[in-house]
């Protein structure tokens, strides 16, 4: 189908049919959700429509969350019927803060063929209000600063029933600042108490806990306690009964666990979440109890917790391993269990892998410090240096073209002798990647100065043609 091509979705109750979804090309001629069905092909002779199958969005929405639950935050569940809510707490700083996890979370979406609007506030309630009347991709609204961003909004964003909402707007009331401005006693009398609830619900002033999505497939043990706990040492225990429970149910399903999540269920009606994660799926009891426990710092009990839940959100077939055998003369050590604890404690870990490339900057990527080798390395025969800059600096130089080495060298303020240098290397441009870099030319310089430091610089271009480049020196790396 054409991308101009209006395209709407359809829904119907009895003889009634609607327009439930409709795409930019639709809304740019007119048509509106909401808008009866015969009055859409009335204004757009050749519209397309499809039927709308609300168990098959339901069913998507509810793999997005989990694909959210597994990635983002030990608790999502399903918001309405367009989107899914998440407790970002204890899981903004893995991802940057704040305003990177939820930017983050967009480009994800957008990739997989999604349009997708984000918010982080104080309260649930704020937050769903904020993605479906706010144009913005994503806010962040500061602690504290829930009523000013939400005071002008309608009131259809409450979540309250649509009679309630009609009620209200006979009244003259449009808005949640109007609304919250009344006295509560008689909006309670006419309405019930669901108004007010939403209203405190909104502004923060009762909790509004999230019932974390659960399926079947999840391996899921809990322990609930007759009377609160909140010491660590208490806490250490029963996170150890509730791993061995857990490692008991995978053991059946032959499944290790990846990622799992301990949800502290507190007497005050709120939550608090830990995660674990694991670079390979494991079993071992004694590990996942260990960076769970080293996490005990992060639980605040408050008043006491009353339950405890342990979640492997994502499990993956563990394979059989083989005894070691005395015969084996050498032993593979596993350094797994160090980069878990580490990456548990916030640490990004990664290792570097060859690339195809002659262009130094092009020649190494990050990857999983468990990843597979993939037997790559370098074929340069020149020395490379062990810290490589992220960017070539620019430097002052005293050098003969067209391919003598500097004499003198200027790097972040200090000028240096140089009294030895090795070169040049010449490495030309990946013309067949960027046209650019056709007739490019870098001639790079190993040189050491009075100090003995050894420093890795290059000149852009030949030192004859500027098509080659621009002449400059620059430093590109350190030699240790």
């Amino acid at each position: 189908m054409p991308a101009d091509q209006p395209l709407v979705v359809i829904a119907k109750s009895g003889s009634k049919r609607w327009v439930s979804a409709a795409d930019i090309a639709a809304r740019k001629v007119g048509l509106r959700v909401g808008m009866a069905a015969s009055k859409a092909q009335a204004v757009i002779a050749n519209l397309t429509m499809i039927d709308a199958d609300p168990a098959a969005d339901a069913a998507a929405l509810e793999r997005l969350a989990l694909w959210a639950l597994r990635q983002y935050s030990p608790v999502v569940a399903v918001d309405g019927t367009d989107g899914f809510v998440m407790d970002t707490e204890g899981a903004d700083h893995l991802r940057g803060g704040e305003e990177m996890l939820i930017s983050g979370l967009v480009n994800m979406l957008r990739a997989k063929g999604l349009t997708a609007r984000a918010a982080v506030s104080d309260t649930w309630g704020a937050s769903h209000a904020i993605t479906r009347l706010v144009s913005a991709e994503t806010t962040v609204v500061p602690m504290g600063g829930v009523s000013n961003a939400v005071v002008g909004l309608p009131i259809h964003c409450l979540r309250l029933p649509p009679d309630t909402i009609h009620g209200l707007r006979v009244l003259g009331v449009d808005t949640v600042g109007e609304l919250s401005a009344m006295p509560s006693a008689p909006l309670s009398l006419r309405f019930g108490p669901e108004v007010g609830r939403r209203l405190d619900q909104l502004f923060g002033r009762v909790a509004e806990p999230i019932e974390p999505l659960r399926t079947p497939e999840l391996v899921e043990v809990s322990r609930s306690f007759l009377e609160p706990i909140g010491a660590a040492e208490t806490i250490a225990k029963y996170i150890g009964k509730l791993v061995v429970q857990l490692s008991a149910k995978l053991e059946e399903r032959g499944l290790g666990v990846r990622r799992s999540d301990l949800i502290i269920h507190r007497v005050d009606n709120t939550r608090q979440s830990v995660r674990a994660g694991l670079q390979k799926p494991v079993r071992d009891p004694r590990r996942l109890t260990k960076l769970l426990c080293d996490q005990i710092e992060k639980i605040d009990p408050r008043f006491g917790i009353e339950k405890m839940v342990l979640v492997a959100v994502m499990a993956e077939p563990l394979e059989a391993k083989q005894i070691a055998s005395s015969l084996v003369e050498e032993q593979v050590v596993d350094v797994t269990p160090l980069i878990d604890i580490l990456g548990n404690r916030g640490q990004r870990l990664y290792r570097m892998m060859p690339v195809a490339s002659d262009v130094p900057e092009r020649s190494v990527k990050r990857i999983a410090p468990t990843a597979d080798d993939t037997g790559a390395d370098w074929a340069v025969k020149w020395p490379r240096p062990s810290r490589l800059l992220a960017r070539p600096e620019e430097i002052e130089t005293m050098a003969v073209l067209p391919d003598q080495p500097p004499v003198v060298v200027a790097w972040r303020g200090k000028r240096r002798r140089i009294v030895r240098a090795d070169g040049p290397e010449r490495i030309f441009g990946e013309w067949w990647l960027r046209p650019k870099e056709m007739e490019a030319v870098r001639d790079y310089f190993v040189v050491e100065d009075e100090q003995g430091e050894r420093l890795w610089v290059f000149r852009a271009g030949d030192g004859v043609d500027t098509a080659t480049g621009s002449h400059k020196w620059f430093l590109h790396g350190v030699f240790g």
